[in-house]
């Protein structure tokens, strides 16, 4: 299934020297053209390599590259390590940090130089703790910097099941990092910006997506200047959001939501191949296995 509709991106002054941000928002606009339309695009996605992962990374919920292999991990309570994987799903490195512990990892992004862990799964809206771990892209170097950060806007930290400050996707845009929230309350995604050298922060909310359903990963590319984020609406179904020609000076981006027609299962890590086809990861479902899937936007 494609639905279509209009995303607002504004520019703001406040995004760094570059002066970008998000401003609002995501507008949906499923009429009765739409309707039409959905009937004759709903095979134009599909997935067309599915390939076993070990259990071992049972909870896989992050990818990125390195080199000729995928990166991934396990999200909260497992072991804080990197798994490298080739093609076809063989792990060929495992790239443990013992000095760090694994909260609740939940997506990677990189820049030329380092990979960024995020531990900012927060559930409930109970974590005090949340940060984003910068490692070296060499494997061999054990060394490691955090940047840890709060949500200004929070200030009640009960246990929520409807959670607005729980996140699980993040990519690189020069000097920042950027957070899109899982905001189960609102079905929207907020976006925050933290800088990317080791301190303390106050994450800074420079806009929101009202994407209609909850944000399980992301990323962006920026030779292609497009954005892709991975959600679901209750858990049943997951989708790829994707805005291409990511203009953000502009208030007439585009986003299409295409569902991932993998059945029930996981989806929290995406990443870009080209335009048309990416790399998604899904968890183990009921004693099963985890997998990685390359789904292709292509008729």
């Amino acid at each position: 299934m494609k639905f279509g509709s209009v995303v607002q991106l504004d520019r703001i002054s406040d995004f760094g020297s570059e002066g970008w941000g998000f401003e609002s928002s995501l507008g949906h606009k499923i009429t009765l053209l739409i309707c039409i339309c959905f009937f004759s695009i709903s095979h134009s996605q599909s997935i067309i390599e599915k390939v076993k992962l070990s259990k071992i990374i049972n909870e896989t919920s992050g990818l990125e590259y390195h080199k000729n292999l995928l990166v991934t991990h396990n999200d909260s309570g497992n072991d804080p390590s990197l798994y490298y994987l080739d093609y076809s799903g063989e792990i060929i490195y495992t790239r443990k940090f013992d000095e760090i512990k694994n909260n609740d990892w939940e997506d990677l992004t990189a820049d030329e130089n380092f990979i960024y862990i995020a531990d900012i799964g927060n559930n409930f809206d109970t974590r005090k703790n949340l940060m984003i771990i910068k490692v070296s892209k060499d494997i061999n170097d054990k060394n490691f910097e955090i940047i840890n950060f709060y949500y200004p806007e929070q200030n009640d930290f009960n246990f929520k099941l409807k959670s607005q400050f729980d996140a699980e996707a993040i990519i690189t845009v020069d000097e920042f990092l950027l957070i899109f929230t899982k905001n189960r309350a609102k079905k929207i995604t907020d976006i925050y910006k933290v800088p990317k050298k080791a301190g303390s922060y106050a994450a800074k909310k420079i806009g929101s997506l009202n994407t209609n359903s909850i944000v399980t990963g992301g990323d962006y590319k920026k030779d292609l200047n497009l954005l892709v984020l991975t959600s679901t609406i209750e858990f049943d179904n997951y989708f790829l959001l994707k805005i291409d020609n990511l203009d953000l000076s502009s208030n007439n981006n585009q986003i299409n939501m295409y569902e991932i027609t993998i059945g029930k299962t996981q989806v929290e890590a995406v990443k870009i191949i080209d335009s048309f086809n990416f790399w998604l990861s899904s968890e183990n479902e009921k004693n099963g296995y985890p997998y990685l899937y390359k789904f292709s936007l292509k008729d």
